[in-house]
């Protein structure tokens, strides 16, 4: 291993047998050989990446590309088939929090055990017990059996004891959503704490905002190979447009569908409902509900110059284009839109009603542009709610979560958004 780096990831190869019916008893798998079908799948294909001392470094990618199988590997849970894996000190994974946590014993017996499994002596427990128990606010349940445990409680003690093993390698698969609001800002400080003591981090995250403010590096995995590596804000653009095409791709197959299920209908109309009901004539799910005498058939993002994007910068003008197919004439239509964080927090709504717009009907297909001037959100990635109603403010289509907007920015202020400000120095 060269001086100065922590891990070093050398031409790895991993599969996978991947069993396609398989019997599970004893019984099955004598009586029905022939179901022991399977088939060798290849996660990994070859992948080299260094990470040196003290560095913080991302691994993103689609579900599927090889990341969290990279990360297990790196910890030992799983072994190469070929290539290299070295690394230097001790390693700390949050991967899979909680493991090795036994469900009859207490909180405090499990830090034990579990605090044990990542190396550390009795004597080490025993200095960081008190500040173990502290990070993870379980004071009072703390004598009490894991099983009597909320899961929220569960994996704020876990993600406690493996921040608290001083490790000099972290590892951590997509776990930074622990506990409500205000622990998981916690969690995330400590994170900043823990790499600022010149800890190496390697993190998993489709939350790209949290890797840009951990991370001086990522790493884009791609069917199990590394695709494009270098600082947050070079990569994930590339990254997210690659993402947005393939959306709109996969949007224009389901929208290809529902055009072909609507042609081949001897008669739409009759599925309609008569007269204003909270009925769908589409699929009824927690995503998408309404009557169904108007339906969005296809929403586009755009940026200034009418240029379709997945990756916005902040403090810019972004077109929100939804094109609308009518059913029935909708009376007195209001369409309206809200923001979210990737959170759930609500960031921001409005409609052409509480816009004070002239009252219209909407009687034939068409389209609607709303344009969101010099959106000041914070980088990261947000969900948009759409939506048509009628005049009595029954849904006609509600699309929830029907957009993604990723938004990245060149300066480095925190929060929800961005504030106009300026410093004044008064020297005396």
């Amino acid at each position: 291993m060269q001086t100065g780096n922590a891990i070093e990831v050398s031409h790895v190869t991993k599969s996978f047998k991947v069993f396609l019916d398989k019997g599970n008893t004893i019984k099955e798998r004598a009586l029905f050989r022939s179901r022991r079908r399977y088939e060798y799948r290849q996660v990994l294909r070859g992948i080299s990446f260094r990470v040196e001392r003290g560095e913080a470094v991302g691994l993103i990618g689609q579900n599927g590309c090889g990341k969290s199988t990279t990360l297990k590997l790196l910890t030992k849970i799983l072994y190469p088939d070929s290539g290299a894996i070295e690394i230097r000190g001790r390693v700390s994974s949050l991967i899979e929090l909680g493991a090795g946590f036994h469900p009859d014993l207490s909180g405090r017996e499990n830090i034990y055990i579990n605090a044990a499994i990542f190396g550390l002596s009795k004597k080490e427990i025993d200095t960081r017990l008190d500040d173990i128990i502290a990070f993870s606010e379980l004071e009072e349940y703390i004598d009490n059996p894991v099983r009597t445990y909320s899961s929220g409680m569960y994996m704020r003690l876990a993600f406690s004891v493996a921040i608290n093993v001083d490790a000099d390698v972290l590892l951590i698969d997509e776990i930074l959503a622990v506990g409500d609001a205000n622990f998981q800002a916690k969690c995330f400080q400590k994170l900043k704490e823990i790499k600022a003591g010149g800890t190496t981090i390697v993190i998993v995250s489709h939350s790209l905002g949290q890797i840009e403010q951990i991370c001086e590096r990522s790493i884009w995995i791609h069917e199990g190979a590394v695709k494009e590596a270098g600082k947050p804000r070079e990569v994930h653009p590339v990254y997210l447009d690659y993402m947005g095409k393939k959306r709109e791709c996969i949007a224009q197959k389901e929208a290809a569908r529902i055009a072909e299920k609507e042609k081949n209908s001897a008669n739409p109309k009759k599925q309609e409902p008569s007269g204003e009901q909270n009925d769908t004539v589409f699929e009824h799910n927690s995503k998408r509900w309404g009557n169904g005498k108007a339906r969005i058939i296809r929403i586009e993002l755009l940026d200034k110059n009418k240029k379709k994007k997945a990756l916005f910068e902040t403090e810019t003008d972004i077109t929100v284009k939804l094109d609308y197919k009518i059913y029935e004439t909708v009376l007195d239509a209001v369409v309206g839109i809200g923001i979210f964080r990737s959170d759930g927090v609500y960031c921001y709504g409005t409609n052409t009603r509480l816009d004070k717009m002239e009252k219209y009907d909407l009687e034939k297909d068409g389209t609607v542009e709303i344009i969101l001037k010099n959106i000041v959100l914070m980088p990261g990635s947000y969900t948009l709610d759409l939506a048509i109603e009628s005049e009595t403010g029954i849904p006609v289509d509600y699309w929830r979560e029907a957009a993604v907007l990723e938004l990245y920015s060149t300066k480095d202020d925190v929060g929800l958004v961005r504030v106009a400000h300026e410093w004044n120095f008064i020297l005396k």
